[in-house]
């Protein structure tokens, strides 16, 4: 990227705060696909002068995947140390690309003494474009056939279903929904820490039920909210050999694409 991020530590030390920390999740940090969506993300923000840090060496796994797996021990220490390190720079707005960081950062951090407004990337980038700092024009996705996969720790463990719709439909794409959606979405197979673990016996992978039923609006792309999903996904289009006709694609990447970033 031709811009620099900044860290908290380096706000700290100018005696500033950001507008926002991003947090940039385990998956956003490591997974070499899930970092395409992190550059699209920092790329909007950069590119609209959103002031917002990351806290880089600092950052540790938010401990869901431990919780998810019933190992309440180690996801609190993970919590706890966390949370020292974001009440030290005294943080008040927290975004994430990751449904998980921010289900746990928002919901389970507060009982241990970490209250923060936390939102997801696709509720930031809602509020920016409400407020006239972020403008998006969608030519270049006109007429193209869309289907949105609503992530669980979203949609349903957190009630939050227009924001990436809103953001979508300022592509001027054809968004077409599939018959589970919203309330009644169908998770994608790696929730609760299944992404780390191998898949139970049985007649069809989850991730393969769910592709199936997008691939079936014959859609040009499939837009996620979250990197866990991006996997599943791309690996059940993989699975039915359309890794050529359909894309896979974060909603940032698609607004990044449309801003031509």
């Amino acid at each position: 990227m031709d811009f620099t991020i900044k860290t908290m530590a380096e706000y700290a030390m100018e005696g500033k705060s950001p507008e926002v920390l991003f947090w940039v999740g385990c998956a956003g940090s490591f997974d070499d696909r899930a970092k395409k969506i992190t550059r699209a993300f920092c790329k909007i923000l950069n590119k609209i002068n959103v002031e917002f840090a990351v806290l880089g060496q600092e950052e540790s796994c938010t401990g869901d995947p431990a919780k998810r797996a019933g190992n309440e021990f180690v996801f609190q220490m993970m919590a706890l140390t966390n949370i020292e390190v974001l009440n030290a720079y005294e943080v008040k707005k927290i975004v994430t690309a990751c449904p998980h960081c921010f289900n746990t950062l928002k919901n389970e951090y507060p009982s241990l003494g970490g209250n923060y407004e936390v939102m997801h990337h696709t509720q930031f980038l809602k509020q920016l474009m409400q407020e006239g700092r972020l403008k998006i024009e969608g030519g270049s996705f006109k007429g193209k056939k869309i289907t949105f996969h609503d992530p669980c720790y979203l949609g349903r463990a957190n009630d939050e279903y227009e924001a990436p719709r809103m953001l979508l439909e300022k592509l001027d794409a054809e968004l077409v929904e599939m018959k589970r959606c919203k309330t009644n979405g169908l998770c994608c197979g790696a929730g609760g820490a299944q992404m780390f673990k191998e898949p139970e016996k049985g007649n069809k992978d989850i991730n393969v039920e769910r592709t199936e039923e997008a691939l079936s609006f014959e859609p040009k792309i499939i837009a996620t909210g979250c990197p866990f999903c991006n996997t599943m996904m791309t690996d059940g289009v993989k699975h039915f050999n359309k890794n050529t006709e359909v894309e896979v694609k974060d909603i940032v990447e698609l607004l990044a694409e449309a801003e031509d970033l």
